[in-house]
């Protein structure tokens, strides 16, 4: 057998010096446990594929070319690839530098691998044999987290990619602010609260910056029918198309909104629709497994009361919402507490919310990788004495249930924070809490979670049970 020409063509290009593209550098990065093949997985059209060229792109520093190579199979004239293509296509990259095998690792990018059927095996044999980093990407229709670590037998990393968050934003618009907001001069702090609003709006998609409105909601609306096509009704052959499109308008034209497959069950009964129950839970967790939405439980150790309680739901950027809204009146609290919800994602947070004896809510109790707790409140608008006593009234009686966890207020602008001042809360503007560092400074009170990549908030499979 001999290896597909276009595959030795693919070869040539991806090991010959290549100029610098201009990326907008990802806050994400790779686990950093050995022995792992790396998956890159995320919603369509979050970066995934420019990610993989940024990772080339750093390790191709200070090295020769040859020691990282970007291969992508989404080509139609790759269609129905052998799987030992793949293995010949390492023996040549091996017969061209021998002096590589066994000696130096090199780094393998691979975009779009699912195509090729059965390449976990190559996979998995490349990373007992050889020393080579895997990295490898994919659509979710093809890609599920919970199939990549199944078909890769425990050796598989799954890395997340998301739309852009807002330090991200920031640095694709050449905006990135480079000192604590403490430092920041009063123009500073008017363009990023400036930015902060545009980004609420716009959203964080790579190939929706710079876009009119119209043009945006066209774009966002076209990736929303792609995913709904290819990644839930081609993968999952379902049948029930309509209810599956009248479930995703619910989850985006009420982010942030109790949702309960109960009642969404009868009212699909009452339009003619005959879904079952189980279906309906079947077919939120195929949007969440596409990454369209995230589901936020009800914060508790009672497993019963988390299935039997509603769950908040978010789309995965806060632009979907506008995409969605025939009003285009969207409402500014629910497009920040989705953006809230979004960057504890991104920092790997376990996340659900909290509903007091007394029957207030907060709207996430999120416990960080390394333990921390904190009890976090979105408010866009607690300028009316009533909505500011009602927050700090909600976070102290969740308190009492999550006595270990930090309090915070986020709101809108610096001139909110400044006015609500109360001891035993962080208030502070959501923009100034997203672009903390990594590692908090003495004075700024809880630690920050770590900005790395995450996975979905309580993401429900088939067999979850959305209440």
């Amino acid at each position: 057998m001999e290896l597909h020409p276009l595959l030795l063509e693919k070869l040539n290009e991806a090991i010959a010096p290549s100029a610098a593209l201009r990326l907008t550098r990802r806050d994400t990065t790779l686990s950093a446990v050995p022995n792992k093949v790396h998956a890159v997985t995320g919603m369509r059209r979050a970066g995934k594929t420019t990610f993989l060229h940024q990772l080339q792109a750093e390790r191709r520093q200070g090295v020769p070319p040859e020691r990282a190579v970007f291969l992508g199979f989404d080509d139609d004239r790759l269609a129905g690839l052998d799987l030992p293509q793949l293995g010949l296509l390492l023996e040549e990259y091996y017969r061209r530098y021998p002096e590589l095998r066994g000696r130096e690792t090199v780094h393998w990018f691979l975009d779009e691998i699912q195509l090729v059927e059965g390449w976990e095996r190559f996979v998995r044999r490349v990373l007992d044999t050889e020393k080579v980093e895997m990295v490898v990407s994919g659509s979710s229709a093809r890609m599920l987290s919970r199939e990549v670590h199944t078909s890769l037998r425990g050796r598989g990393m799954e890395t997340v990619i998301r739309p852009f968050g807002f330090r991200e934003f920031l640095r694709h618009r050449g905006h990135e602010p480079q000192e604590p907001a403490s430092r920041w001069t009063r123009a500073q702090r008017s363009l990023v609260e400036k930015s902060f609003r545009e980004y609420l709006s716009e959203g964080g998609f790579p190939e929706a910056q710079g876009l009119g409105a119209d043009l945006r909601v066209e774009l966002l609306q076209g990736y929303i029918d792609t995913v709904l096509l290819r990644d839930v009704v081609e993968r999952y052959r379902l049948t029930q198309v309509a209810a599956m499109r009248w479930l995703t308008r619910q989850c985006l034209r009420n982010p942030a909104g109790s949702f309960s497959v109960h009642r969404f069950h009868q009212d699909l009964r009452a339009q003619g629709h005959g879904v079952a129950k189980d279906t309906v839970h079947e077919m939120l967790g195929y949007l969440c497994d596409a990454f369209l939405i995230s589901v936020v439980p009800l914060s508790t150790e009672s497993e019963r009361r988390r299935n039997s309680n509603p769950r908040k739901v978010y789309p995965a950027d806060p632009a979907l919402i506008r995409a969605f809204d025939a009003s285009g009146r969207s409402n500014l609290g629910h497009l920040l507490e989705t953006a809230v919800l979004n960057e504890l994602e991104r920092r790997k947070a376990q996340v659900g919310y909290v509903k007091t004896d007394e029957g207030h809510e907060v709207d996430f109790h999120a416990r960080a990788p390394g333990g921390a707790e904190e009890l976090i409140q979105v408010c866009a608008d607690p300028s009316a004495a009533s909505t500011a006593a009602r927050e700090f009234r909600a976070l102290e009686q969740a308190s009492g249930q999550y006595p270990d966890a930090s309090r915070r207020l986020l709101v809108l602008t610096r001139d909110q924070a400044m006015a609500l001042r109360t001891p035993g809360v962080v208030v502070q503007p959501a923009y100034e809490w997203m672009l903390a560092p990594s590692v908090p400074e003495p004075e700024q009170g809880p630690v920050r979670f770590p900005l790395q990549a995450s996975g979905r908030t309580a993401r429900v499979s088939g067999r979850g049970r959305p209440g």
